[in-house]
């Protein structure tokens, strides 16, 4: 198409510009361009039945999609047919590749390729393969927001700056690159609205960073030396500290240091320490990391509100991040989820699932999901799953593969079938019992192309699509884990000491129930009438109101596991001392499930299966295979959702052969008067 130049702004356009902090640019309620267009819809994040739902159109939706980078016109009628019509397709301002490590090739043409001119040829090639097989689509619209090469040269002051003088990338403190995207964005936005497409279009995924994740670009070592990084890093102090250089020079320990003349600390990870570093004693570079996290939270914030703005509040807005509970290294930046969760312009969250990629394990999302659905936001967990169908990308697109990536490991999947239809259905079993969505991933495409796999889609649409009316109370998981996003600031290794204590995630998968992940913010949310278990993972040291709230679970006989950085403590109710446990920071599943049986918590099944149950739901998954009994905390009628078939009725157990590799996954009804 002829690109777009000189492309006007509209009044709304500018408000939205001018706008700073999250929430503040919601501009009244007209929905209209100069030209008259309204937005056709209005999809949004809304509480229904005490969790995050997705609505378009004032219709509740099953929030399961399908997205490809690779994207073709035969896979997009397979999942059609498969009863799917929510789709993601990426799109790029720059023209370079996602991954600064691989320097994989660009999945797109850029858009953004001059001052003031644009080419939206991408957006339409793909929305045209789309409706080429869905006329029925919606589309959210993954907008990567890196700036193109060119961009780069014409503007080094507005990018990362290396010690030997040279630009990688942007400067993510940098209100330059901030504005001059933003200006992007909104003709992106201008230019959609006035398209034919506008009436497929329901919301944007906002992307920016290595893999589109909002993570600091960079190899072995981090380094921005921009001006305006460290100008942003003082007026961060400024508000962190209240204006009082005092409070500052206290904290720091440093009678020296003022606003004017503080630098951020040395957190390239050149020179790393094998230990654990008090907060307290080396507050200069847990500032220095706080700030770092907080910049890409102010970022994203920025960017929802500006579609926000723009859209009348009509589009749906999400992106990916706080991934504490899987990415180690503060460096990369996501360890500021509790401030993006108060972000009133963010719908939704996403991540891959954990990379453990293998059969009879779990794998849960990186992010404190009970935490991110507290706060009202949607989680979209993003099933990058591989099958025996995947190619390695050299086979699917040479022009941008890089040598010696993407070919072996985790990019590798099952050699079968039935391994493959097992790794589905557990993460459809995830999101059904969990209560969250997420979209099938066909990253390099054709990895769900086969009868059985789309079957397995199918079948989790339709579950989809009816489980909202059959909520069954009295699954909610009774195991609550308490995390701390910022542990890793205190972590000298950047992220092998965190990784010792968070690689208990493996065990909980195993533990024979579900359990809730939460923020240690939101440790409130505890509830002595419902959860029996409360594990404080990575919790170094607790503030008089933790504690005190510590008392008050365990006088309603809560038993309490406090894993600090070297040690853990299981607190008891009652008379009873607590057990210290010295050096044990890791558990096996065996060890958790004697605890848990100790608290009074319900287990559904005595073995190392992975086991997901809530909202109606039972999943099983196990790698042995063999006879289990699963016990059910009431009287329940039981089916097999998958085949479809009717298992026991009126029983609070029941005996189960289960496949060698497979994985279960049991609709669970309460009798009426249970």
């Amino acid at each position: 198409m002829t690109p777009i130049k000189r492309h006007e702004l509209t009044r709304r356009t500018f408000l939205a510009l001018t706008g700073t902090a999250c929430g503040a640019m919601a501009l009244g309620p007209s929905a209209k361009s100069e030209s008259g267009t309204e937005w056709p819809n209005h999809a949004a994040v809304s509480m229904r039945a005490g969790r995050p739902t997705l609505v378009v159109n004032g219709r509740e939706a099953p929030p399961f999609a399908y997205m490809s980078y690779l994207g073709e016109t035969q896979f997009y009628r397979e999942v059609a047919e498969a009863g799917i019509h929510l789709y993601c397709f990426p799109a790029y301002l720059g023209d370079r590749g996602i991954n600064t490590i691989s320097e994989i090739g660009p999945f797109r043409d850029g858009i953004w390729i001059g001052e003031d001119a644009y080419d939206f040829g991408s957006i339409e090639k793909d929305f045209a393969e789309v409706l080429e097989a869905d006329s029925e689509a919606q589309v959210v619209i993954r907008l990567h927001m890196d700036p193109p090469e060119w961009w780069e040269a014409a503007h080094p002051e507005a990018c990362c700056l290396l010690p030997d003088g040279s630009t990688f990338r942007q400067c993510f403190s940098s209100t330059q690159w901030r504005e001059a995207t933003a200006k992007v964005l909104l003709h992106c936005l201008d230019w959609l609205q006035q398209s034919p497409y506008a009436k497929h279009l329901i919301g944007v995924h906002v992307a920016a960073g290595f893999t589109e994740e909002w993570f600091y670009h960079f190899r072995d070592t981090f380094h921005d030396e921009n001006p305006a990084r460290t100008e942003a890093f003082r007026d961060w102090l400024r508000r962190t500290y209240g204006d009082s250089v005092e409070r500052l020079q206290t904290a720091w320990g440093d009678d020296a240091i003022g606003f004017e003349t503080a630098h951020l600390a040395d957190i390239s990870g050149a020179e790393r320490r094998h230990d654990w570093l008090e907060k307290h004693a080396h507050r200069h570079r847990y500032d220095s990391l706080c700030f770092h996290t907080e910049t890409m939270v102010e970022n994203i914030a920025y960017f929802c509100a500006l579609v926000k703005a723009h859209s009348d509040r009509r589009l749906l807005t999400g992106a990916f991040y706080g991934y504490h509970y899987f990415v180690g290294d503060p460096r990369r930046g996501h360890g500021a989820l509790r401030k993006l969760l108060a972000c009133p312009d963010l719908d939704y969250l996403s991540s891959p699932n954990v990379y453990n990629r293998v059969l009879g394990e779990d794998w849960p999302p990186m992010v404190a999901v009970a935490s991110v659905h507290r706060h009202g936001k949607l989680w979209l967990a993003e099933n990058d799953t591989r099958t025996f169908k995947t190619t390695p990308l050299k086979e699917r697109a040479p022009h941008i593969s890089p040598p010696g990536f993407y070919e072996d490991g985790v990019w590798l999947g099952p050699d079968s079938v039935s391994d493959s239809v097992a790794l589905l259905r557990k993460n459809a079993g995830r999101m059904l019992a969990h209560g969250y969505g997420g979209w099938w991933f066909d990253m390099w495409g054709g990895w769900f192309s086969d009868p059985e796999l789309l079957a397995v889609l199918r079948r989790t649409q339709e579950l989809g699509m009816t489980e909202r009316d059959r909520r069954i109370d009295g699954m909610e998981p009774q195991v609550a884990v308490v995390v701390d996003e910022t542990l890793a600031f205190q972590d000298g290794s950047f992220g092998e000491l965190t990784e010792g204590i968070l690689a208990n995630r493996f065990a909980l998968g195993k533990i024979g129930t579900s359990y809730e992940l939460l923020l240690r913010g939101d440790m409130m949310a505890v509830d002595p009438a419902r959860h029996r278990f409360v594990w404080l993972l990575g919790l170094p040291h607790l503030d008089p109101t933790e504690s005190n709230r510590i008392a008050q679970w365990q006088e309603h006989g809560v038993h309490v596991l406090h894993t600090r950085l070297t040690d853990s403590t299981l607190r008891r109710p009652g008379q009873q001392p607590d057990r210290i446990l010295d050096e044990t920071i890791r558990f096996t599943p065996s060890e958790l499930r004697t605890h848990l049986k100790e608290a009074g918590v319900h287990l559904y099944v005595d073995a190392d299966d992975v086991v997901y149950a809530g909202n109606g739901w039972c999943c099983i998954h196990t790698e042995e295979g063999g006879d289990r009994t699963v016990h059910f905390p009431f009287p329940v009628t039981i089916t097999d959702a998958f085949a479809q078939q009717n298992i026991a009725q009126d029983i609070t157990q029941v005996e189960l052969t289960l496949g060698p590799r497979s994985t279960t996954l049991l609709q669970v009804d309460r009798k009426a008067d249970a």
